[in-house]
């Protein structure tokens, strides 16, 4: 039993379930929260139980206190004996007692619940954050992503908090404190009765103004945190041109904004927690008169005076704790919506039911492709068609814009045609388990993209049992050793954040190394060698000659020397193929190929 309870903890929650079928997004909040308390349900049912048990206190003592008052002001009256006194104090002495125990249980079980939401909805996020496709991850800002990440789940944790621990507790309360009045006096009880609608209309007063500004705030604080990753990102060169001070004025812009939302915001739940304030104060005055007087022309007794003003001050207190309460689920529902703007995106690479590839031999065909992006019109690739047989080198050159990089991410799989199609091995790319397939290629990017950790983590990033004489074949081949004795622990040097502490030559061979030791049968270069010196990129295009055996390759390059033994050179212009053909080939026709050629060679 111990140790399927260890196991269970183990493994994190999955939440995405509870997005589902519930695309109305004035519903998501609803269901969401229901689908949370039904998955903790054992947790929930338990600290339930443990709270009536401890929160008895708060019910009994006003009761005990009034007997103490009675008994010791009227000791003449039958059964108000000294052994009572006792009894009543003995009762209360358990009551506050039983709590350090109890209170310490009910919140180990709810604390347990809790977590495991934070936890649930973070995982959640992240495996969906895997599954959404490219062009999705393009229209999400990051800054908002980390807002919705962070922000946003810390108010839905902060949201079921409300509920579980003040919500429940403060209706509880209410209701039980009810039932006693009730039946110790139905005149109060019709007293008690009047501040439920009037701290019921505040909330009706302020509700609409609340979700309102707690939305706005929310854009607001997603908008900033959005800015301040792209400011980050561009600071080298916002100071290699001086740009500070701009930079600065863009913040100021939108932090004063944020700062206006939330004066806003602040000045909205002001006004609500001071108005639900003195109304509960003064009904509370109202009723210490009300009780006194009853006491005064003998309908209650003075210790009853104690135990109603007790009881009034629990209603009104847990009623002004519930109207605290509401911005709190504004903010928590508000957010719920937001994580759902992910959590039930259907843009995902669904593999389900494809083609799961055993092998790729590395054949590529182009058949009249055309691609636009979402919400665009004006197609970025037109009717393009190339045929790439197994082994092939095939680079693409042209302008920038002109749709080699949109080609490069088809052939990953990261966009689908919009019109042709795109086959890998005479099987169209759409009917394709890309997640099986994409064991078979390696990809260097432009932008290389190295993750805190030791250049060994770097290169054999999600590959298991890497032989040393593997690695140091690659290591060759990419050229590292050339630089790695001077590194202080060679391979096991920690790269830092974006690779801060290598050259950008570096950077790209260890990215390089990266794709080689994948043992890749389609090998993708957008720009690889862009950063190497003349020496290294020797280096790497000779390993390069060799690894084309058996693989097919696909270069974007603007280095001449980088495509020059190609096998055939695709030249892009305003998102089509205008001419393709080896090297030698494509001179002689002295085309567009043949004024890109001269233009480098002035430049150079």
């Amino acid at each position: 039993m111990e140790k399927n309870d260890k196991k269970s903890n183990n493994v994190l929650p999955d939440y995405s379930s509870f997005f589902k079928g519930a695309e109305d997004n004035g519903k998501v909040p609803a269901k969401v929260l229901k689908s949370i308390f039904k998955s903790n349900k054992k947790e929930f049912t338990i600290s339930t139980l443990l709270y009536f048990v401890k929160a008895c206190a708060l019910w009994i003592v006003p009761i005990v206190t009034a007997n103490v008052i009675n008994i010791v002001t009227t000791p003449a009256e039958p059964n108000h004996s000294l052994y009572a006194l006792f009894f009543n104090c003995i009762i209360l002495l358990i009551l506050i007692i039983q709590n350090l125990y109890t209170h310490v249980l009910y919140i180990n079980y709810t604390s347990k619940a809790l977590r495991n939401v934070g936890v649930g909805l973070r995982n959640s996020l992240i495996k969906k954050l895997q599954q959404i496709s490219l062009t999705y991850h393009k229209e999400l800002q990051s800054g908002a992503l980390q807002s919705k990440f962070i922000h946003d789940v810390e108010a839905i944790e902060s949201l079921l908090n409300q509920l579980v621990i003040n919500l429940f507790a403060c209706i509880v309360n209410v209701v039980i404190t009810v039932i006693i009045t009730v039946v110790k006096s139905p005149a109060v009880t019709a007293f008690f009765a009047v501040i439920i609608p009037l701290n019921v209309l505040i909330v009706y007063l302020f509700r609409k103004k609340m979700r309102v500004t707690n939305k706005n705030y929310r854009k607001e604080v997603e908008n900033v945190s959005s800015k301040v990753t792209t400011m980050l990102e561009m600071i080298p060169i916002t100071k290699a041109h001086g740009l500070e001070d701009t930079e600065i004025n863009k913040m100021e812009s939108s932090l004063l904004n944020l700062r206006s939302a939330g004066m806003y915001l602040d000045h909205i739940n002001a006004r609500f927690s001071s108005s639900s304030w003195v109304t509960s104060t003064a009904l509370s005055a109202i009723c210490l008169m009300f009780t006194g007087f009853l006491a005064y022309t003998g309908k209650i007794t003075v210790g009853e005076v104690v135990l109603f003003q007790s009881y009034f001050s629990t209603i009104s207190g847990n009623i002004q704790s519930l109207l605290n309460i509401y911005p709190e689920i504004t903010k928590g529902t508000e957010s719920i919506k937001s994580v759902s703007e992910i959590m039930i995106s259907e843009n995902i690479e669904n593999n389900s039911g494809k083609i799961k590839l055993r092998y790729v031999h590395g054949t590529v065909q182009f058949r009249n492709v055309y691609y636009r992006y979402p919400h665009m019109t004006k197609n970025v690739i037109k009717n393009f068609s190339l045929d790439v047989d197994p082994g092939e080198c095939v680079a693409f050159v042209g302008s920038s814009g002109s749709g080699k990089s949109t080609i490069m991410n088809m052939i990953i799989g990261s966009l689908d045609a919009t019109d042709g199609e795109v086959l890998i091995d005479g099987k169209p790319m759409g009917l394709l388990n890309l997640h099986d397939y994409r064991k078979f290629i390696s990809v260097v990017p432009q932008n290389c993209i190295l993750f805190n950790g030791s250049i060994r983590d770097n290169i054999t990033y999600g590959i298991k049992n890497v032989t040393e004489d593997e690695l140091q074949k690659v290591l060759e081949l990419a050229n590292i050793n050339e630089f790695l004795a001077a590194l202080p622990e060679g391979l096991d040097t920690i790269v830092e954040e974006h690779g801060g502490n290598l050259s950008g030559g570096q950077k790209q061979r260890i990215s390089i190394a990266r794709a080689l030791i994948r043992n890749p049968k389609i090998i993708i270069l957008d720009e690889a060698t862009s950063a190497l010196d003349n020496i290294s990129e020797f280096h790497i295009q000779k390993a390069m000659s060799s690894l084309k055996k058996d693989r097919t390759t696909f270069i974007v390059a603007h280095r001449l020397s980088t495509i020059r033994d190609a096998d055939k050179i695709v030249v892009m212009e305003n998102g089509e193929g205008i001419e393709s053909g080896t090297f030698e080939e494509l001179i002689n026709k002295k085309g567009k190929f043949y004024n890109l050629k001269t233009l480098s060679e002035i430049n150079t």
